[in-house]
């Protein structure tokens, strides 16, 4: 009778493991890993080449699983991002006065579901899907669908960023859920619609893509003004390697800006150029020749840092 909710435990992770979903013990009947930190890493076995988290130790090998879950009543964790799954997690109400906030404070508004099925007809969909479902510990829901191809979506909390609403959170890279067949605080984890997952819905897909920073418009005149200050020699070699830059064909535009970056991280070392000024120049200059601004901003810090230690034009 004492190995039961062990064999239990075992059987849903194994289960888990067959629809291709990664896993990992949690404390037994709490929500966090059974796995060590990475302060307290031994760097052994699956850590030998260096620490691996909760992610990276999900896994869907009947061996592993079973060695795993026979040294105690682990409960199970489920790694989102790996298993290529988006859940959607509609939370209760964790006391009388988590009430939902002026936004969300409508008739028949109490608890996640409720949210997600307004949110639902906001966008002219239905409520309900048909898709994978469990029951929390605490009568809420999570919805499992298939993440999208070739977006990558990370977690989303409530109202909070780019979450969907009060009670509505998403894990997906970057997060885990409590698996069906584990309990927290003797609360079960329960299936409640055993049917295929679902693909994400795209209307769904679009709210939780990342969203891109707003670009900040370079001002080119005062770059050149700040350029006219400097030197003759230093406003000689800003310009030449700027053109470079502009004039670099496709296929040789990165090369060519990390090596424009490191010969001027020179003068930035030596205190004759302001950092700020090569940055600007090389950034307006790689834009111009199609490059994006955050591929030119990782490039010119590399190109930057290079020059700064005295190593010369990149081969």
């Amino acid at each position: 009778m004492t190995e039961q909710p062990s064999t239990d435990l075992l059987t849903a992770a194994l289960t888990a493991a067959a629809r291709g979903w990664h896993v990992f013990p949690l404390a037994p009947d709490a929500k966090y890993p059974a796995l060590h930190s990475e302060e307290r890493c031994p760097l052994t076995g699956p850590c030998a080449t260096g620490h691996h988290g909760w992610e990276r130790r999900g896994t869907t090998d009947p061996g592993v699983i079973r060695r795993a879950w026979s040294h105690g009543p682990y409960g199970i964790g489920l790694a989102c991002g790996p298993s290529g799954l988006v859940v959607v997690d509609l939370d209760t109400p964790k006391h009388p006065g988590d009430l939902p906030p002026a936004r969300w404070a409508g008739p028949g508004i109490t608890d996640g579901l409720d949210v997600f099925a307004d949110l639902c007809e906001r966008h002219g969909h239905p409520g309900e899907y048909e898709t994978f479902t469990v029951r929390t510990g605490r009568g809420g829901r999570h919805l499992y669908f298939a993440a999208p191809v070739g977006v990558t979506l990370r977690n989303t909390t409530g109202d909070k960023g780019s979450g969907l609403g009060w009670k509505v959170d998403t894990r997906a890279h970057g997060g885990y859920v409590v698996a069906a067949g584990s309990t927290v605080a003797g609360r079960p984890y329960t299936v409640v619609r055993d049917v295929p997952v679902l693909p994400l819905p795209a209307w769904l897909a679009a709210l939780l893509a990342p969203k891109a920073p707003p670009v900040a418009k370079l001002d080119t005149a005062a770059v050149r003004a700040r350029i006219g200050r400097l030197t003759a020699y230093t406003q000689a070699a800003v310009r030449g390697e700027a053109e470079k830059v502009e004039s670099a064909g496709e296929g040789v535009r990165n090369h060519t800006l990390f090596a424009s970056a490191a010969a001027l991280g020179r003068l930035v070392a030596a205190g004759t150029l302001p950092e700020q000024d090569a940055i600007d120049a090389l950034l307006g200059a790689g834009q111009k020749a199609g490059l994006g601004e955050a591929e030119c901003r990782r490039t010119i810090a590399k190109g930057l840092a290079r020059g700064g230690n005295g190593v010369g034009r990149a081969a």
